[in-house]
């Protein structure tokens, strides 16, 4: 059996790390078993979803590497909702209910004073024909409910939950088509997952309950249902549940930081499983080795600063290839490879970069000012080549004495203005002769 999964985000913000995250694990499950994967846009909330979300979620999508095999929008999708409603109407599945939102509300609250969960009491079921047409006459529209069995509990084997069911007679016949007409997530999304031969569904653990219904709306529909994955929920520093408003962990907010996409995907792939997170130059690293296995059930807290601390890591990874189009005018492989190992973000090569090719206010001390001079003198007198930097600092040790911090520390601070960064002996040949003698003497 060839694996398909879906990620189904719905178009109405930008993407966040819970989002991604089910996206990846999406992703590399059908990576790992040369599968598909495939995109829903989840566009049925006609007020809130937008085609300008729908092209941050795609951009989204391929800034990170996943790229679909497929996409669907379920606003294009009604003719198949309706020929699926129109069976389980006609097979008794689905049935009207034309209580009102205050209506149903007083329900719950009466059931609340008695200690009794809010459970739909299925008063619709008892309504005859004329009941129905006063309704109608008192221009109520219905609203559809899906008939749960309730006779046995459902279950079925959870790929990072283990055994898992709920109890239907605990749960509402749920709402699948509003009294407008409009379809909720419970029927679309099960007549998508078998149009689209969907094998795989994973998704976050606030989603068990709606399997459990859907497993009953698959077999209502005479379809197999896929296995299912249901991911521990991710929480933010303080314990608090990650969402859309979250902007410090909105896709938008994080590449505007420079993180890389290498960091986010890492990062989310890792947490909340057994194995290590570790940097990675590309996100097809993280393939091989993916295994429900490796997923507890506890839920994983994201910081800020884990994305800080890992993408200085993955940054150090990056080939020139992979970020010339993001660095300075003139700045070389060479260069790129110098500077590495100092940065935290990409974008932090522009500062070092200026150190390099610009003007510098050299940091000198009072008591090394002789000492910086001779060193200047020693270096117009020598030949440039590549190892200059060990050349100069082994006659200038003979000629003055220094050593250690004493003779390298003044030096770096002369010719960069700083007193830490990169290896020098890269960074000499980088400035060049005619600067450095400048920095020197000047």
């Amino acid at each position: 059996m060839s694996i398909v999964t879906r990620f189904a985000p719905s178009p109405t913000g930008r993407l966040h790390v819970g989002n991604v995250r089910t996206a990846l694990i999406n992703w590399l499950l059908a990576r790992r078993n040369d599968g598909r994967f495939l995109l829903r846009l989840d566009d049925t909330d006609r007020e809130r979803s937008s085609d300008a979300h729908v092209a941050a979620i795609r951009d989204d999508l391929a800034w990170l590497g996943l790229h679909p095999d497929g996409e669907v929008r379920q606003s294009a999708r009604t003719a198949l909702y309706d020929a699926a409603f129109k069976r389980l109407v006609d097979a008794g599945r689905i049935y009207p209910a034309y209580e009102t939102p205050d209506e149903l509300g007083l329900k719950r609250k009466v059931q609340a004073s008695r200690g009794l969960p809010p459970v739909y009491d299925r008063a619709a079921l008892d309504l005859t024909d004329a009941d129905r047409a006063a309704f109608e006459a008192e221009g109520r529209r219905p609203h559809w409910r899906f008939r749960l069995d309730t006779d046995a509990a459902i279950s079925w084997h959870d790929l990072v939950r283990g055994s898992a069911h709920i109890d239907p007679a605990a749960q509402s016949d749920p709402v699948v088509r509003r009294a407008d007409g409009s379809y909720l997530y419970m029927l679309p999304s099960t007549v998508d997952d078998i149009d689209m031969g969907i094998t795989h569904v994973v998704r976050g653990e606030d989603h068990v309950t709606n399997s459990g219904v859907q497993l009953q709306l698959f077999a209502a529909l005479g379809a197999a249902p896929p296995a299912f994955a249901h991911l521990p929920l991710l929480a933010d520093a303080d314990g608090g549940k990650l969402s859309k408003r979250l902007e410090s962990f909105d896709m938008g907010t994080l590449r505007d930081l420079d993180v890389e996409p290498q960091t986010v995907a890492a990062l989310l792939a890792r947490i909340g499983t057994s194995r290590p997170v570790e940097p990675v130059a590309s996100v097809d690293a993280l393939i091989d080795g993916f295994d429900f296995g490796n997923f507890g059930r506890a839920q994983a807290r994201v910081d800020a600063e884990d994305f800080t601390a890992l993408n200085a890591k993955v940054t150090h990874l990056l080939p020139y290839d992979a970020v010339a189009a993001r660095l300075p005018s003139g700045m070389d492989a060479e260069a790129w490879t110098a500077i590495r190992p100092n940065l935290t973000r990409v974008s932090d090569a522009e500062d070092w970069w200026a150190m390099i090719a610009g003007d510098v206010e050299s940091m000198v001390l009072p008591q090394d000012r002789d000492f910086i001079n001779e060193a200047g003198g020693l270096l117009a007198e020598l030949d440039w080549s590549d190892d200059i930097w060990r050349r100069w600092t082994t006659q200038l040790k003979v000629r003055t004495g220094r050593k250690g911090k004493a003779l390298f520390m003044p030096l770096r601070g002369a010719l960069t203005g700083r007193d830490n960064g990169p290896e020098m002996a890269a960074l000499l040949p980088l400035i060049g002769r005619e600067r450095a003698i400048h920095r020197l003497t000047g």
